[in-house]
């Protein structure tokens, strides 16, 4: 596509079909398990910013290139068609809205092609519906898609949330959604760190970068900071999360969200010091350190450590075990939370199965 084509289909993503300019498109990053949905929960209480529960779009991402040569009409509109479907599939469903999946391909079929244009015309059609100016997509893992996202949306904000990351480890450690190991969850959280850095390096300009811990320590401040970086007025509702029906509902869902209905803990920030083992400590430390220097965290080890590929390979191993007897757990404790998350996970599972082989 030529670089005018580019432009023409970026300035029709910011505004509607009748040409009236649309929500600002901000993303969260860059990983889950940072009190991202403390801070979605606490914003949606304006009526200026609307954020619904994430699709995290990158469990869709390999099965892309099987739709083919998405210039193809047909190929589109069956991508299209599926989009929608992962999002009727989402654990949490978005309040008040059904897609018509002819409607948003007519609307879209001329801009830039592109599974993330899909999924924005989904979340930009939601904040229009809440009559938001801002509309958040929680799916931090786009981070890796950042320089398409910005080629659809020029005028993209990103809100990079930071964590101490043995703190999110740890919780990293206990979510099915991430693996069973510290070492794999740590690098996972480095490389998820050097892409947010590199946005910054690159964008400073929209980019505001926040640390949980000040959240915890004072929620206004940070809420205010926020809702000036978007362009949108702080309220006073942002402060209680009892406003938030969606809070009261997800957190009866699934032990990974049951905090979110209650003002957070400032002392569960140093509970990883209960969770985790000085040696699972150390290897944080170690491969995190440039990061906990920037941040400004306090080191506990020497963080010197230098990982093999034994170590890393044992890792894998163990982490595949702890998986299978999450998922065995889970099935025994809250078959809501298995069966909502098996429905998504089989659906990705029919779709892999019925695509053609396209290379």
């Amino acid at each position: 596509m030529a670089e005018s084509d580019n432009a023409t289909s970026a300035q029709q993503a910011e505004t509607g079909m009748a040409g009236a300019k649309r929500p600002t498109p901000v993303l969260m990053i860059p990983l889950r398990r940072c009190g991202s949905h403390a801070l979605r929960l606490r914003l949606n209480n304006s009526k200026e910013f609307y954020s619904p529960y994430p699709l995290h779009i990158v469990d869709f991402m390999p099965l892309v290139p099987r739709y083919g040569n998405l210039d193809d009409d047909e190929n589109y509109f069956r991508l299209v068609v599926d989009v929608i479907g992962l999002q009727a599939a989402s654990m949490v469903k978005w309040k008040d809205i059904v897609f018509d999946p002819v409607d948003v391909f007519e609307s879209i079929k001329n801009d830039r092609r592109s599974v993330h244009r899909i999924l924005w015309e989904l979340l930009l059609r939601t904040g229009e519906r809440h009559h938001a100016r801002i509309v958040m997509d929680k799916s931090l893992d786009s981070v890796h898609y950042a320089d398409e996202l910005l080629q659809l949306f020029p005028n993209m904000l990103f809100l990079n949330v930071v964590r101490d990351p043995r703190a999110q480890v740890a919780s990293m450690n206990r979510a099915i959604i991430h693996d069973y190991d510290s070492t794999l969850n740590a690098l996972a959280w480095l490389e998820a760190h050097q892409l947010s850095r590199d946005i910054i390096n690159r964008h400073p300009d929209r980019v505001l970068t926040i640390r949980y811990e000040d959240f915890l320590t004072n929620q206004e401040t940070v809420l205010r900071a926020i809702c000036g970086f978007f362009g949108i007025a702080f309220t006073s509702k942002m402060l209680d999360v009892t406003h938030s029906n969606e809070a009261q509902q997800i957190s009866h869902m699934s032990a990974l969200w049951e905090s979110n209905r209650f003002p957070p803990i400032l002392a569960n920030k140093d509970k990883f010091k209960q969770q985790l083992s000085m040696q699972e400590i150390e290897v944080i430390e170690s491969l995190t350190r440039e990061f906990m220097q920037l941040y400004g965290y306090e080191f506990m080890t020497a963080a010197n450590l230098e990982l093999s590929q034994e170590t890393i390979k044992a890792a894998k191993e163990k982490s595949a075990r702890g998986k299978e007897v999450a998922w065995d757990s889970l099935k025994h404790d809250n078959y809501k939370d298995y069966v909502l998350r098996r429905f998504r996970a089989d659906y990705l599972a029919g779709l892999n199965q019925r695509l053609p082989a396209h290379v």
